[in-house]
């Protein structure tokens, strides 16, 4: 079996289980070589803390990229998490143009925004930065709010399938290939995923469980381009994720005092597992790492809706 190298961009929060974190362990669960590049390191995530720090690590990234030109490193994919700031978003598109393989997929989660509203320190400025990032993904993968944003629509709480598929149409129109909408809540006491490309869109449902967690856009993150990696189609990738994820909030239920991430250490093995049975029934030769220039031919498999209970 092959042995990919991602590249995955993002901070890391000391305390908090969320981005590099949870990025790093869960791509390296997946069998692949996990290299990072540190966006920003936080004491805590900015989600319930309050007075924590803050280190901008914007300028360490082109000494960083022309070290990794000259020692002709490059990466089988890149996926971007939280970025610090406006500014370090260009630089984060001029990696993505250099390091990456011929194939080799970007895997953009716009992670700045929920329930209505910017993470702290982030504004209309950096929303606008992060279109053309956006523009660049094979795989864009936002929360209703962030597609919201990143598409001047008005966010609303509760909606329609006819409100998300007009989400999914105007991020086509930013440029998205293949967008995961993650957070798609049709009906109460069910959430899912709407995989959209060129080819259609498809919708996997599940259980909405009562107990929210920090970090788990993260982990779902982080389990796809995990699943892409390893040569899974992307509705299954989609599938795979939206599982574990949910089975890390599971676990976090049972401890109601852990409040600030969600407890995915526990349920890497089954992961693991899951991932090798999704492997040998989902990959599709034609529907992997697609690059920039074959990303526009790749359509995901549109499957019956799923409603099922994770």
């Amino acid at each position: 079996m092959p042995y990919p190298r991602i590249l995955t961009i993002q901070d890391i929060s000391c305390v908090g289980q969320c981005s590099l974190t949870v990025a790093l362990p869960v791509l390296s669960a997946c069998g692949l070589e996990t290299c990072v590049l540190p966006s920003a390191v936080l004491s805590t995530h900015t989600g319930g803390f309050t007075g924590y720090t803050f280190r901008d690590l914007t300028d360490d990234m082109p000494a960083i990229l022309a070290h990794w030109k000259r020692e002709g490193i490059l990466f089988d994919g890149v996926y971007t998490g939280y970025l610090g700031s406006a500014r370090q978003i260009g630089y984060v598109r001029e990696i993505l143009a250099a390091v990456r393989r011929p194939g080799a997929p970007a895997i953009v989660d716009p992670a700045m925004a929920d329930n209505g509203k910017l993470y702290a320190g982030f504004d209309a400025a950096y929303v606008a930065e992060m279109r053309p990032l956006c523009a660049d993904a094979d795989y864009l993968l936002p929360n209703i709010t962030e597609a919201c944003l990143l598409t001047d629509t008005p966010w609303q709480e509760t909606y329609d399938r006819a409100f998300a598929d007009a989400l999914l149409a105007r991020l086509d129109a930013l440029g998205a290939r293949c967008t995961v909408l993650t957070g798609v809540s049709l009906r109460a006491g069910r959430t899912g995923v709407m995989v959209h490309s060129a080819g259609g869109t498809a919708y996997y449902e599940h259980e909405l469980l009562p107990n929210s967690c920090h970090g788990t856009g993260d982990i779902y993150a982080s389990a796809f381009a995990g699943a892409i990696l390893r040569g899974v189609a992307p509705f299954a990738a989609a599938r795979i994720a939206a599982d574990y994820t949910v089975a890390c909030i599971r676990a976090t239920a049972a401890e109601p005092g852990h409040w600030y991430g969600a407890k995915f250490e526990p349920v890497l093995p089954v992961r693991a597992v899951c991932l090798r049975r999704a492997h040998r029934r989902f990959a599709d030769s034609a529907a992997t790492l697609p690059n920039a220039g074959a990303a526009r031919k790749f359509s995901c498999p549109i499957l019956p809706k799923m409603s099922r209970s994770s």
